[in-house]
């Protein structure tokens, strides 16, 4: 099925494409064979939202010429969610974005986050220091990791904002479910943190309300799946087999509502 509009996938941080490493895996080559125009978003892996969205509408722009679109539909992982809705909302782009969808983003924040900021300063900067250094020969050209860090931090109901540009731009949103810390050996240590510190249900680093967005859609419909996992990392065959099913289903409902 054909879409009105392009698609461009957004990453969140940590994970970002680097020569053979692709940030979603397989999932852009899988839409491409469906027959839809899919771009993956080139931002840096640690940037903080203003610089990540500055790059983020400087790619865009560059996809949309070179398609002759008129707008673009946005599927955004983890913090890429809050990159794309800074974009959409400060720098001029409500009327180039057809669709935002946002996978398992910190949209109120992470428990992870607020608790890390809570450690010792000295330790803080050491560490942001050599995170900083590794993604700048991963290609990054602001890295700052303890500004990241500093914006997804829990944030309270009280200090969100509603959005300037839900009326011209249809948003929704999913959360993930890990049950078990062994569904996932990467992120089996934070889930016991993320389900001792946000009292809920979670992807091992963002809390289901914490997803909430837009139009909610609920949690990934296939069982459990971390943070890493939605974009097809440390998943087994079968499990991105339903990744796949997922990403599809995404985008061949936005193509139905005429996006």
């Amino acid at each position: 099925m054909e879409s009105r509009y392009p698609f461009i996938l957004v990453h969140g941080i940590v994970i970002k494409d680097f020569k053979f490493l692709r940030a979603f895996g397989r999932i852009e080559k899988m839409l491409k064979a469906e027959g839809y125009k899919v771009y993956t978003a080139k931002t840096d892996g640690f940037g903080t939202i203003e610089n990540n969205a500055e790059q983020l509408k400087k790619h865009i722009d560059e996809i949309l010429e070179k398609e002759h679109a008129d707008k673009i539909n946005i599927i955004a992982h983890s913090k890429g969610g809050l990159d794309s809705k800074y974009m959409i909302e400060n720098l001029g782009m409500a009327d180039r974005v057809a669709s935002l969808t946002t996978l398992c983003t910190p949209h109120k924040g992470s428990q992870i986050a607020t608790k890390i900021l809570r450690m010792p300063k000295f330790f803080k900067k050491f560490i942001a220091f050599w995170i900083n250094t590794a993604y700048k020969i991963f290609g990054d050209k602001k890295p700052d990791s303890l500004k990241v860090c500093e914006q997804l931090k829990s944030v309270p109901d009280d200090e969100i904002t509603p959005l300037g540009f839900s009326d011209k731009v249809y948003c929704q949103s999913y959360s993930a479910n890990m049950e078990k810390s062994r569904d996932d050996f990467i992120m089996g240590i934070p889930l016991m943190f993320s389900k001792h510190w946000e009292k809920e249900k979670s992807d091992g680093l963002v809390s289901a309300t914490s997803s909430e967005f837009g139009n909610y859609r609920g949690a990934f419909p296939d069982g459990s799946i971390s943070h890493l996992q939605i974009v097809g990392f440390a998943a087994s065959k079968k499990k991105k087999e339903k990744i796949y099913a997922f990403y599809k289903r995404i985008c061949e409902e936005l193509s139905e509502m005429g996006f």
